[in-house]
């Protein structure tokens, strides 16, 4: 099965460029600091995920407002269908989340990834 379309890089680059204030948060403060490759605004078959690991086979997904509307529901719905026939777990997290439960959040990210790659994943993020 295609995992990659390529009429979305051009768009996926953009995103890179223009993340959410919260996708810059969990980035710069968290993800790229984990001893793992983490791509930002990856494409995946007809989506792109906001951040995903291959090797745990896990997307990160930060929700903001537009993803509680009707619509956006069920996309988000059939998108994560699609990714799990994929094999790929996808973690969901609000912008509030972000804002308010930093550290819940990377603990929960670090524990669905150490359930999947066996490397450790401390930081090597300076004091």
């Amino acid at each position: 099965m295609k995992t990659k379309n390529s009429s979305l890089t051009p768009y996926s680059k953009r995103l890179r460029k223009d993340m959410t204030p919260e996708e810059r948060k969990l980035w710069f403060l968290f993800l790229r600091w984990l001893n793992v490759t983490i791509n930002r605004q990856k494409v995946f078959g007809y989506y792109i995920l906001d951040f995903y690991c291959a090797s745990a086979m896990l997307a990160i997904e930060i929700d903001g407002s537009q993803h509680f509307e009707d619509k956006e529901k069920e996309y988000d719905k059939q998108r994560d269908a699609y990714l799990q026939s994929m094999g790929i777990t996808v973690l969901r997290f609000t912008n509030r989340d972000i804002n308010l439960l930093f550290d819940e959040v990377c603990d929960r990210i670090t524990t669905e990834l150490s359930k999947r790659i066996s490397v450790s994943l401390k930081d090597s993020q300076p004091d």
